[in-house]
Protein backbone atom coordinates (compact mmCIF):
# COMPACT_ATOMS: atom_id res chain seq x y z
CA UNK A 1 0.00 0.00 0.00
CA UNK A 2 1.26 3.47 -0.90
CA UNK A 3 -0.94 5.49 1.46
CA UNK A 4 0.80 7.26 4.37
CA UNK A 5 1.91 5.06 7.25
CA UNK A 6 1.20 7.98 9.58
CA UNK A 7 -1.98 9.72 8.37
CA UNK A 8 -1.80 12.40 11.07
CA UNK A 9 1.76 13.40 10.14
CA UNK A 10 0.84 13.45 6.46
CA UNK A 11 -2.19 15.63 7.17
CA UNK A 12 -0.04 18.09 9.12
CA UNK A 13 2.48 18.32 6.28
CA UNK A 14 -0.30 18.69 3.72
CA UNK A 15 -1.77 21.66 5.60
CA UNK A 16 1.66 23.28 5.72
CA UNK A 17 2.19 22.68 1.99
CA UNK A 18 -1.13 24.32 1.13
CA UNK A 19 -0.45 27.27 3.43
CA UNK A 20 3.00 27.73 1.88
CA UNK A 21 1.57 27.58 -1.64
CA UNK A 22 -1.09 30.19 -0.87
CA UNK A 23 1.48 32.39 0.90
CA UNK A 24 3.63 32.20 -2.20
CA UNK A 25 0.78 33.42 -4.39
CA UNK A 26 -0.21 36.15 -1.95
CA UNK A 27 3.33 37.55 -1.89
CA UNK A 28 4.47 36.67 -5.41
CA UNK A 29 4.95 40.36 -6.29
CA UNK A 30 7.49 40.75 -3.49
CA UNK A 31 10.13 38.73 -5.31
CA UNK A 32 11.81 39.04 -8.69
CA UNK A 33 9.82 38.42 -11.86
CA UNK A 34 12.27 35.67 -12.80
CA UNK A 35 15.39 34.04 -11.36
CA UNK A 36 18.11 32.39 -13.43
CA UNK A 37 18.38 28.70 -12.61
CA UNK A 38 21.87 27.99 -11.14
CA UNK A 39 23.90 25.17 -12.65
CA UNK A 40 24.18 23.53 -9.23
CA UNK A 41 20.39 23.35 -8.98
CA UNK A 42 20.12 21.90 -12.48
CA UNK A 43 22.64 19.23 -11.55
CA UNK A 44 20.84 18.47 -8.29
CA UNK A 45 17.58 17.94 -10.17
CA UNK A 46 19.18 15.58 -12.70
CA UNK A 47 20.09 12.84 -10.23
CA UNK A 48 19.66 9.10 -10.93
CA UNK A 49 16.25 7.56 -10.36
CA UNK A 50 15.54 7.02 -6.65
CA UNK A 51 15.44 3.35 -5.70
CA UNK A 52 14.92 3.79 -1.96
CA UNK A 53 12.11 5.73 -0.29
CA UNK A 54 12.66 9.25 1.04
CA UNK A 55 10.86 10.97 3.88
CA UNK A 56 8.09 13.11 2.39
CA UNK A 57 9.10 16.15 4.44
CA UNK A 58 12.58 15.90 2.90
CA UNK A 59 11.07 15.67 -0.58
CA UNK A 60 9.04 18.80 0.11
CA UNK A 61 12.13 20.60 1.44
CA UNK A 62 13.91 19.82 -1.83
CA UNK A 63 10.94 21.26 -3.75
CA UNK A 64 11.17 24.46 -1.69
CA UNK A 65 14.87 24.92 -2.34
CA UNK A 66 15.32 23.68 -5.91
CA UNK A 67 11.99 23.98 -7.73
CA UNK A 68 9.65 26.60 -6.27
CA UNK A 69 12.09 29.57 -6.48
CA UNK A 70 12.97 28.98 -10.14
CA UNK A 71 9.69 28.92 -12.02
CA UNK A 72 9.20 30.66 -15.36
CA UNK A 73 7.76 33.70 -13.59
CA UNK A 74 4.26 33.73 -15.06
CA UNK A 75 2.61 34.13 -11.66
CA UNK A 76 4.33 37.52 -11.23
CA UNK A 77 2.55 40.80 -12.11
CA UNK A 78 5.47 41.81 -14.35
CA UNK A 79 5.54 38.62 -16.41
CA UNK A 80 4.75 40.28 -19.74
CA UNK A 81 6.57 38.39 -22.44
CA UNK A 82 4.66 35.31 -23.49
CA UNK A 83 0.95 34.55 -23.55
CA UNK A 84 0.72 32.76 -20.20
CA UNK A 85 -2.00 33.07 -17.60
CA UNK A 86 -1.18 33.87 -13.96
CA UNK A 87 -3.25 31.20 -12.22
CA UNK A 88 -5.40 31.89 -9.15
CA UNK A 89 -5.52 30.62 -5.56
CA UNK A 90 -8.82 28.85 -6.23
CA UNK A 91 -7.15 27.09 -9.14
CA UNK A 92 -4.76 25.55 -6.64
CA UNK A 93 -7.71 24.18 -4.70
CA UNK A 94 -9.41 22.88 -7.84
CA UNK A 95 -6.29 21.06 -8.98
CA UNK A 96 -5.85 19.56 -5.52
CA UNK A 97 -9.45 18.34 -5.51
CA UNK A 98 -9.15 16.97 -9.05
CA UNK A 99 -6.07 15.03 -8.00
CA UNK A 100 -7.90 13.68 -4.96
CA UNK A 101 -10.65 12.28 -7.21
CA UNK A 102 -8.09 10.97 -9.73
CA UNK A 103 -10.79 10.76 -12.39
CA UNK A 104 -10.15 9.48 -15.91
CA UNK A 105 -12.19 11.57 -18.35
CA UNK A 106 -11.95 9.12 -21.23
CA UNK A 107 -15.57 8.27 -20.54
CA UNK A 108 -17.89 6.17 -18.38
CA UNK A 109 -20.60 7.31 -15.98
CA UNK A 110 -19.29 9.63 -13.27
CA UNK A 111 -19.65 13.23 -12.17
CA UNK A 112 -16.41 14.50 -13.72
CA UNK A 113 -17.74 13.69 -17.20
CA UNK A 114 -20.76 15.88 -16.60
CA UNK A 115 -18.59 18.73 -15.33
CA UNK A 116 -16.67 18.67 -18.62
CA UNK A 117 -19.93 18.52 -20.56
CA UNK A 118 -21.13 21.58 -18.64
CA UNK A 119 -17.92 23.46 -19.46
CA UNK A 120 -18.28 22.57 -23.15
CA UNK A 121 -21.92 23.72 -23.13
CA UNK A 122 -20.96 27.01 -21.45
CA UNK A 123 -18.23 27.54 -24.05
CA UNK A 124 -20.64 26.90 -26.92
CA UNK A 125 -23.05 29.44 -25.43
CA UNK A 126 -20.30 32.06 -24.99
CA UNK A 127 -19.21 31.81 -28.62
CA UNK A 128 -22.66 31.52 -30.16
CA UNK A 129 -22.30 27.91 -31.25
CA UNK A 130 -25.48 25.82 -31.32
CA UNK A 131 -26.32 23.88 -28.14
CA UNK A 132 -25.83 20.67 -30.12
CA UNK A 133 -22.16 21.48 -30.77
CA UNK A 134 -19.60 19.04 -29.46
CA UNK A 135 -16.28 19.75 -27.82
CA UNK A 136 -13.49 18.36 -25.76
CA UNK A 137 -10.90 19.75 -23.37
CA UNK A 138 -7.28 19.37 -24.41
CA UNK A 139 -3.79 20.16 -23.17
CA UNK A 140 -3.93 23.39 -25.16
CA UNK A 141 -4.77 24.99 -28.48
CA UNK A 142 -1.96 23.12 -30.26
CA UNK A 143 -3.79 19.81 -29.74
CA UNK A 144 -7.17 21.49 -30.25
CA UNK A 145 -6.05 22.80 -33.65
CA UNK A 146 -4.79 19.33 -34.57
CA UNK A 147 -8.18 17.83 -33.69
CA UNK A 148 -9.94 20.46 -35.82
CA UNK A 149 -7.72 19.72 -38.83
CA UNK A 150 -8.49 16.00 -38.47
CA UNK A 151 -12.24 16.66 -38.33
CA UNK A 152 -12.03 18.95 -41.37
CA UNK A 153 -10.00 16.30 -43.22
CA UNK A 154 -12.64 13.67 -42.37
CA UNK A 155 -15.36 16.04 -43.59
CA UNK A 156 -13.54 16.60 -46.88
CA UNK A 157 -12.55 13.02 -47.69
CA UNK A 158 -15.16 10.90 -45.93
CA UNK A 159 -14.84 7.74 -43.87
CA UNK A 160 -12.20 6.14 -46.08
CA UNK A 161 -9.51 8.63 -45.04
CA UNK A 162 -9.21 6.95 -41.63
CA UNK A 163 -8.28 3.66 -43.32
CA UNK A 164 -6.60 4.68 -46.57
CA UNK A 165 -5.06 8.01 -45.57
CA UNK A 166 -5.14 10.98 -47.88
CA UNK A 167 -4.54 8.59 -50.79
CA UNK A 168 -3.04 11.16 -53.14
CA UNK A 169 -5.84 13.68 -52.67
CA UNK A 170 -4.17 17.07 -52.92
CA UNK A 171 -5.82 18.76 -49.97
CA UNK A 172 -4.75 22.34 -49.25
CA UNK A 173 -5.69 24.76 -46.51
CA UNK A 174 -5.17 28.46 -45.94
CA UNK A 175 -4.04 30.70 -43.10
CA UNK A 176 -2.33 34.05 -42.76
CA UNK A 177 1.43 34.44 -42.60
CA UNK A 178 0.94 35.28 -38.93
CA UNK A 179 -0.51 31.85 -38.14
CA UNK A 180 0.85 30.07 -35.06
CA UNK A 181 3.50 27.41 -35.71
CA UNK A 182 1.25 24.65 -34.35
CA UNK A 183 -1.01 24.91 -37.44
CA UNK A 184 1.61 23.89 -40.03
CA UNK A 185 2.70 21.29 -37.48
CA UNK A 186 -0.86 19.94 -37.49
CA UNK A 187 -0.78 19.65 -41.29
CA UNK A 188 2.49 17.76 -40.95
CA UNK A 189 1.19 15.39 -38.27
CA UNK A 190 -2.05 14.63 -40.13
CA UNK A 191 -0.16 13.50 -43.24
CA UNK A 192 -1.14 16.49 -45.36
CA UNK A 193 2.33 17.98 -45.22
CA UNK A 194 3.13 21.48 -44.01
CA UNK A 195 3.43 22.67 -47.63
CA UNK A 196 -0.30 22.00 -47.99
CA UNK A 197 -0.92 25.00 -45.75
CA UNK A 198 -0.86 28.10 -47.92
CA UNK A 199 0.41 31.16 -46.04
CA UNK A 200 -1.59 34.13 -47.25
CA UNK A 201 -0.29 37.70 -47.12
CA UNK A 202 -1.46 40.07 -44.43
CA UNK A 203 -2.21 43.76 -44.61
CA UNK A 204 -0.59 46.47 -42.53
CA UNK A 205 -3.07 45.53 -39.78
CA UNK A 206 -1.56 42.00 -39.70
CA UNK A 207 -4.91 40.46 -40.74
CA UNK A 208 -5.24 38.01 -43.61
CA UNK A 209 -5.76 39.67 -46.99
CA UNK A 210 -9.16 38.45 -48.20
CA UNK A 211 -8.49 39.21 -51.89
CA UNK A 212 -5.21 37.30 -51.76
CA UNK A 213 -7.03 34.39 -50.14
CA UNK A 214 -9.67 34.27 -52.88
CA UNK A 215 -6.96 34.39 -55.54
CA UNK A 216 -5.02 31.55 -53.88
CA UNK A 217 -8.11 29.34 -53.71
CA UNK A 218 -8.90 29.95 -57.39
CA UNK A 219 -5.29 29.25 -58.41
CA UNK A 220 -5.21 25.99 -56.44
CA UNK A 221 -8.48 24.77 -57.92
CA UNK A 222 -7.17 25.55 -61.41
CA UNK A 223 -4.00 23.60 -60.65
CA UNK A 224 -5.94 20.51 -59.55
CA UNK A 225 -5.66 20.92 -55.80
CA UNK A 226 -8.53 20.33 -53.38
CA UNK A 227 -9.04 23.32 -51.04
CA UNK A 228 -10.75 22.12 -47.87
CA UNK A 229 -10.29 24.57 -44.98
CA UNK A 230 -9.36 28.06 -43.87
CA UNK A 231 -7.73 28.67 -40.48
CA UNK A 232 -8.52 32.13 -39.16
CA UNK A 233 -6.54 33.65 -36.32
CA UNK A 234 -8.23 35.44 -33.43
CA UNK A 235 -5.26 37.05 -31.72
CA UNK A 236 -1.99 36.69 -33.62
CA UNK A 237 0.98 35.81 -31.45
CA UNK A 238 3.06 38.77 -32.57
CA UNK A 239 0.61 41.68 -32.29
CA UNK A 240 -2.79 40.30 -31.22
CA UNK A 241 -4.53 40.99 -34.54
CA UNK A 242 -7.88 39.31 -35.24
CA UNK A 243 -8.72 38.27 -38.80
CA UNK A 244 -11.98 39.50 -40.34
CA UNK A 245 -13.97 36.45 -39.28
CA UNK A 246 -17.20 37.51 -40.95
CA UNK A 247 -15.48 38.00 -44.30
CA UNK A 248 -13.69 34.66 -43.96
CA UNK A 249 -17.00 32.96 -43.15
CA UNK A 250 -18.43 34.44 -46.36
CA UNK A 251 -15.49 33.10 -48.38
CA UNK A 252 -15.83 29.64 -46.84
CA UNK A 253 -19.58 29.56 -47.44
CA UNK A 254 -19.11 30.53 -51.10
CA UNK A 255 -16.25 28.06 -51.66
CA UNK A 256 -17.56 25.15 -49.58
CA UNK A 257 -14.62 25.23 -47.16
CA UNK A 258 -14.35 24.40 -43.48
CA UNK A 259 -13.73 27.49 -41.34
CA UNK A 260 -11.62 26.90 -38.25
CA UNK A 261 -10.66 29.67 -35.82
CA UNK A 262 -7.43 29.50 -33.85
CA UNK A 263 -8.48 31.70 -30.95
CA UNK A 264 -5.85 30.57 -28.43
CA UNK A 265 -6.15 33.73 -26.34
CA UNK A 266 -7.90 36.33 -28.50
CA UNK A 267 -11.20 34.48 -28.80
CA UNK A 268 -11.90 35.09 -25.12
CA UNK A 269 -12.04 38.85 -25.75
CA UNK A 270 -15.66 38.01 -26.55
CA UNK A 271 -16.28 38.17 -22.79
CA UNK A 272 -15.54 41.90 -22.85
CA UNK A 273 -18.58 43.85 -24.13
CA UNK A 274 -16.34 46.58 -25.56
CA UNK A 275 -14.21 44.09 -27.53
CA UNK A 276 -16.66 41.37 -28.57
CA UNK A 277 -17.40 43.15 -31.86
CA UNK A 278 -13.82 42.28 -32.90
CA UNK A 279 -14.92 38.62 -32.91
CA UNK A 280 -17.99 39.15 -35.09
CA UNK A 281 -18.41 36.06 -37.26
CA UNK A 282 -16.82 33.62 -34.82
CA UNK A 283 -20.25 32.08 -34.28
CA UNK A 284 -20.21 31.02 -37.96
CA UNK A 285 -17.08 28.89 -37.62
CA UNK A 286 -17.19 25.13 -38.11
CA UNK A 287 -14.68 24.71 -35.29
CA UNK A 288 -12.89 26.83 -32.73
CA UNK A 289 -9.82 26.26 -30.57
CA UNK A 290 -8.88 28.32 -27.52
CA UNK A 291 -7.19 28.12 -24.13
CA UNK A 292 -8.57 28.54 -20.62
CA UNK A 293 -5.04 28.67 -19.19
CA UNK A 294 -4.24 31.98 -20.86
CA UNK A 295 -6.73 34.83 -20.41
CA UNK A 296 -8.96 32.98 -17.94
CA UNK A 297 -5.96 32.02 -15.75
CA UNK A 298 -6.99 28.41 -15.19
CA UNK A 299 -3.95 26.32 -14.13
CA UNK A 300 -2.00 24.66 -16.92
CA UNK A 301 -2.97 22.84 -18.96
CA UNK A 302 -6.50 23.55 -20.20
CA UNK A 303 -7.40 24.06 -23.86
CA UNK A 304 -10.61 23.39 -25.77
CA UNK A 305 -11.93 22.63 -29.21
CA UNK A 306 -15.56 23.17 -30.21
CA UNK A 307 -17.07 21.59 -33.33
CA UNK A 308 -20.37 22.71 -34.82
CA UNK A 309 -21.32 19.30 -36.20
CA UNK A 310 -21.02 16.63 -33.46
CA UNK A 311 -21.57 13.80 -35.94
CA UNK A 312 -18.54 14.80 -38.01
CA UNK A 313 -16.51 15.33 -34.84
CA UNK A 314 -17.22 11.83 -33.54
CA UNK A 315 -16.74 10.24 -36.95
CA UNK A 316 -13.16 11.54 -37.01
CA UNK A 317 -12.15 9.64 -33.85
CA UNK A 318 -14.62 6.97 -32.70
CA UNK A 319 -13.56 3.36 -32.93
CA UNK A 320 -14.81 0.07 -31.49
CA UNK A 321 -13.02 -2.10 -28.93
CA UNK A 322 -14.69 -4.80 -26.86
CA UNK A 323 -12.81 -3.83 -23.69
CA UNK A 324 -14.02 -0.23 -24.05
CA UNK A 325 -17.60 -0.91 -25.05
CA UNK A 326 -20.15 1.45 -23.47
CA UNK A 327 -23.10 -0.07 -21.64
CA UNK A 328 -26.70 0.95 -21.11
CA UNK A 329 -26.26 1.06 -17.34
CA UNK A 330 -23.58 0.82 -14.67
CA UNK A 331 -20.11 2.33 -14.64
CA UNK A 332 -19.64 1.81 -18.38
CA UNK A 333 -22.70 3.93 -19.23
CA UNK A 334 -22.50 7.66 -19.98
CA UNK A 335 -22.27 7.43 -23.76
CA UNK A 336 -20.95 9.24 -25.74
CA UNK A 337 -17.49 9.01 -24.24
CA UNK A 338 -14.93 11.77 -24.67
CA UNK A 339 -12.47 9.18 -26.01
CA UNK A 340 -14.60 9.21 -29.18
CA UNK A 341 -13.90 12.93 -29.79
CA UNK A 342 -10.12 13.07 -29.59
CA UNK A 343 -6.96 10.95 -29.69
CA UNK A 344 -6.60 10.40 -25.92
CA UNK A 345 -8.12 7.53 -23.96
CA UNK A 346 -6.65 8.67 -20.64
CA UNK A 347 -7.62 12.25 -19.82
CA UNK A 348 -7.23 14.13 -16.56
CA UNK A 349 -9.97 16.14 -14.85
CA UNK A 350 -9.11 19.52 -16.44
CA UNK A 351 -12.72 20.63 -16.31
CA UNK A 352 -12.86 21.09 -12.54
CA UNK A 353 -10.52 24.11 -12.45
CA UNK A 354 -12.44 25.69 -15.34
CA UNK A 355 -15.74 25.01 -13.57
CA UNK A 356 -14.31 26.65 -10.43
CA UNK A 357 -13.18 29.71 -12.40
CA UNK A 358 -16.58 30.27 -13.99
CA UNK A 359 -18.43 29.61 -10.76
CA UNK A 360 -16.21 31.85 -8.61
CA UNK A 361 -15.83 34.82 -10.94
CA UNK A 362 -18.61 34.65 -13.54
CA UNK A 363 -18.19 35.79 -17.12
CA UNK A 364 -18.70 39.49 -16.32
CA UNK A 365 -15.76 39.62 -13.92
CA UNK A 366 -13.56 37.55 -16.22
CA UNK A 367 -14.47 39.82 -19.12
CA UNK A 368 -13.67 42.91 -17.05
CA UNK A 369 -10.15 41.57 -16.37
CA UNK A 370 -9.67 41.03 -20.11
CA UNK A 371 -10.90 44.55 -20.86
CA UNK A 372 -8.51 45.96 -18.25
CA UNK A 373 -5.54 44.29 -19.97
CA UNK A 374 -6.61 45.81 -23.29
CA UNK A 375 -6.92 49.24 -21.66
CA UNK A 376 -3.45 48.83 -20.16
CA UNK A 377 -2.05 47.88 -23.59
CA UNK A 378 -3.49 51.04 -25.16
CA UNK A 379 -2.03 53.15 -22.36
CA UNK A 380 1.36 51.49 -22.72
CA UNK A 381 1.27 52.09 -26.46
CA UNK A 382 0.71 55.81 -25.84
CA UNK A 383 3.62 55.89 -23.39
CA UNK A 384 5.85 54.26 -26.00
CA UNK A 385 4.81 56.81 -28.62
CA UNK A 386 5.59 59.64 -26.19
CA UNK A 387 9.09 58.33 -25.42
CA UNK A 388 12.14 59.73 -27.20
CA UNK A 389 13.91 56.36 -26.80
CA UNK A 390 11.21 54.03 -28.12
CA UNK A 391 9.40 53.51 -31.42
CA UNK A 392 6.05 51.71 -31.64
CA UNK A 393 6.47 48.83 -34.11
CA UNK A 394 2.79 48.02 -34.78
CA UNK A 395 -0.64 49.37 -33.87
CA UNK A 396 -1.99 48.07 -30.57
CA UNK A 397 -4.76 45.78 -31.80
CA UNK A 398 -5.77 44.12 -28.55
CA UNK A 399 -3.41 43.33 -25.67
CA UNK A 400 0.08 43.21 -27.18
CA UNK A 401 2.49 46.14 -27.53
CA UNK A 402 5.52 45.81 -29.80
CA UNK A 403 8.18 48.48 -29.84
CA UNK A 404 11.86 49.07 -30.39
CA UNK A 405 14.53 50.89 -28.46
CA UNK A 406 16.15 53.25 -30.97
CA UNK A 407 18.73 55.87 -30.04
CA UNK A 408 18.91 56.98 -33.67
CA UNK A 409 22.64 56.40 -33.97
CA UNK A 410 23.13 52.86 -35.22
CA UNK A 411 22.21 50.47 -38.03
CA UNK A 412 19.05 48.39 -38.13
CA UNK A 413 21.12 45.23 -37.56
CA UNK A 414 22.84 46.76 -34.55
CA UNK A 415 19.44 47.76 -33.16
CA UNK A 416 18.23 44.17 -33.59
CA UNK A 417 21.07 42.95 -31.37
CA UNK A 418 20.53 45.76 -28.88
CA UNK A 419 16.82 45.10 -28.46
CA UNK A 420 17.37 41.38 -28.02
CA UNK A 421 20.00 42.15 -25.36
CA UNK A 422 17.67 44.58 -23.57
CA UNK A 423 14.99 41.91 -23.13
CA UNK A 424 17.48 39.44 -21.65
CA UNK A 425 19.02 42.12 -19.44
CA UNK A 426 15.67 43.10 -17.92
CA UNK A 427 14.75 39.44 -17.40
CA UNK A 428 18.03 38.57 -15.69
CA UNK A 429 17.72 41.62 -13.44
CA UNK A 430 14.43 40.16 -12.21
CA UNK A 431 12.58 43.43 -12.86
CA UNK A 432 10.21 42.11 -15.51
CA UNK A 433 9.86 39.50 -18.23
CA UNK A 434 9.40 41.01 -21.69
CA UNK A 435 10.02 38.93 -24.80
CA UNK A 436 11.02 39.66 -28.38
CA UNK A 437 9.63 38.87 -31.79
CA UNK A 438 10.36 39.82 -35.39
CA UNK A 439 8.18 42.28 -37.32
CA UNK A 440 9.03 43.28 -40.87
CA UNK A 441 12.37 41.55 -40.47
CA UNK A 442 13.38 43.52 -37.39
CA UNK A 443 13.72 42.43 -33.75
CA UNK A 444 11.25 44.19 -31.48
CA UNK A 445 10.46 44.04 -27.78
CA UNK A 446 7.05 42.56 -27.08
CA UNK A 447 4.84 43.20 -24.08
CA UNK A 448 1.88 40.85 -23.78
CA UNK A 449 -0.91 41.50 -21.29
CA UNK A 450 -2.71 38.35 -20.23
CA UNK A 451 -2.03 39.14 -16.60
CA UNK A 452 -4.73 39.83 -14.03
CA UNK A 453 -2.17 40.96 -11.42
CA UNK A 454 -0.42 43.65 -13.47
CA UNK A 455 -1.01 47.31 -12.64
CA UNK A 456 -0.23 50.52 -14.49
CA UNK A 457 2.60 51.03 -12.01
CA UNK A 458 4.08 47.64 -12.97
CA UNK A 459 4.03 48.65 -16.62
CA UNK A 460 5.69 51.97 -15.81
CA UNK A 461 8.45 50.17 -13.90
CA UNK A 462 8.92 47.78 -16.82
CA UNK A 463 9.14 50.54 -19.41
CA UNK A 464 11.58 52.53 -17.29
CA UNK A 465 13.74 49.42 -16.87
CA UNK A 466 13.75 48.80 -20.62
CA UNK A 467 14.77 52.40 -21.36
CA UNK A 468 17.47 52.38 -18.69
CA UNK A 469 18.81 49.07 -19.96
CA UNK A 470 18.79 50.33 -23.55
CA UNK A 471 20.72 53.46 -22.67
CA UNK A 472 23.25 51.53 -20.60
CA UNK A 473 23.81 48.78 -23.16
CA UNK A 474 23.96 51.27 -26.04
CA UNK A 475 26.64 53.23 -24.21
CA UNK A 476 28.60 50.04 -23.51
CA UNK A 477 28.48 49.09 -27.19
CA UNK A 478 29.54 52.61 -28.13
CA UNK A 479 32.57 52.47 -25.81
CA UNK A 480 33.61 49.07 -27.14
CA UNK A 481 33.38 50.38 -30.71
CA UNK A 482 35.46 53.48 -29.86
CA UNK A 483 38.12 51.49 -28.02
CA UNK A 484 38.35 49.05 -30.91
Amino acid sequence: MLDPADPAAFRSLAHRVLDDALDGLEHVADGPAWRPLPDLVKAALMQPVPTAPHDLAEVYAEFQSAIEPFGNGNRHPRFLGWVHGNGTPSGVLAEMLAASLNANLGGREHSAVYVERAVIAWSAEIFGFPPTASGILTSGTSLANLIAVLVARRSALGEAVRVEGVAGRRLVGYASRAVHRCVPDAFDITGLGSAALRRIATGCDQRIDIDCLRAAIAADRAAGYHPFMVIATAGTVDVGAIDDLDALADVCAAEGLWLHVDGAFGALAILSPEHRNLLRGIERADSLAFDFHKWLHVPYDAGCVLVRDPTLHRAAFASAAAYLAPAAAGTAAGEPWFADYGPELSRRFRALAIWFAFKEHGTRRLGAAIAENCRQAKRLGRRVEASRDLVLAAPVALNIVCFRFDDGSRSAESLDRLNAAIAVDVQQAGVAVPSTTVLDGRCVIRINLTNHRVTDADLDVTLEAIIASGRRLAQRVYKVAVNA
